[in-house]
């Protein structure tokens, strides 16, 4: 069964079922002791790519934003049986739309939506159609949306697991900004935690 391991912050760690790894966003936690397969960066901030943590190979794949969005143009890839499509996100003064992408996974069954660093934004609206498996989005009101926010794009792209992340800058994870995501399906993972998907 596939896995996902929360580094913490927004950094996450997906495990298929055939044994490959998948890193997002590396910053933060612990867990970079697995080979990446994969490697998705959503945009260039210090605290969503520090690739120097990983154990790469030679058939490592590593998707920077610059990769998956040129000219307006959003791209799909596959490797290792993992479809991953490039989504908008940004919507807000931190983050620029024309350098942030968020992931669409497809792997073993799941589909799997990573917002990365972004408030609400119209392509959302698209995502209700995908039945999506988990949404992370990023609740940390300071530099994208707050738990209020991320709860009403939840009720939007209607995922059948929200797992609220990003929650407080220059902090692994934030207790009390988490508990205020009211998305009637939304699961808490903490830092150091792995859940089956």
């Amino acid at each position: 069964m596939a896995k996902l391991y929360y580094q913490g912050h927004a950094s996450l760690r997906f495990e298929t079922n055939e044994g490959r790894y998948i890193f997002v966003d590396p910053f933060a936690g612990d867990g970079y002791d697995k080979r990446a397969d994969v490697v998705l960066i959503t945009h260039e901030h210090y605290d969503h790519n520090a690739i120097h943590l990983l154990e790469l190979n030679p058939r490592t794949v590593v998707i920077r934003a610059k990769d998956a969005l040129q000219n307006g143009v959003y791209f799909d890839f596959e490797y290792y049986g993992v479809k991953i499509q490039a989504v908008p996100a940004g919507g807000n003064p931190n983050h620029n739309e024309n350098e942030c992408v968020g992931y669409l996974l497809r792997f073993d069954g799941l589909t799997i939506y990573v917002a990365g660093d972004t408030s609400y934004v119209p392509a959302m609206e698209r995502l209700a159609e995908e039945a999506i498996d988990y949404a992370f989005l990023p609740i940390d009101g300071v530099y994208n949306m707050g738990p209020e926010e991320a709860t009403r794009c939840a009720q939007i792209i209607r995922p059948k697991h929200l797992v609220p992340y990003h929650s407080k800058p220059g902090m692994l994870f934030d207790m009390k900004q988490v508990m205020r995501v009211t998305y009637e399906n939304a699961i808490l993972v903490r830092p150091g935690q792995a859940i089956e998907l």
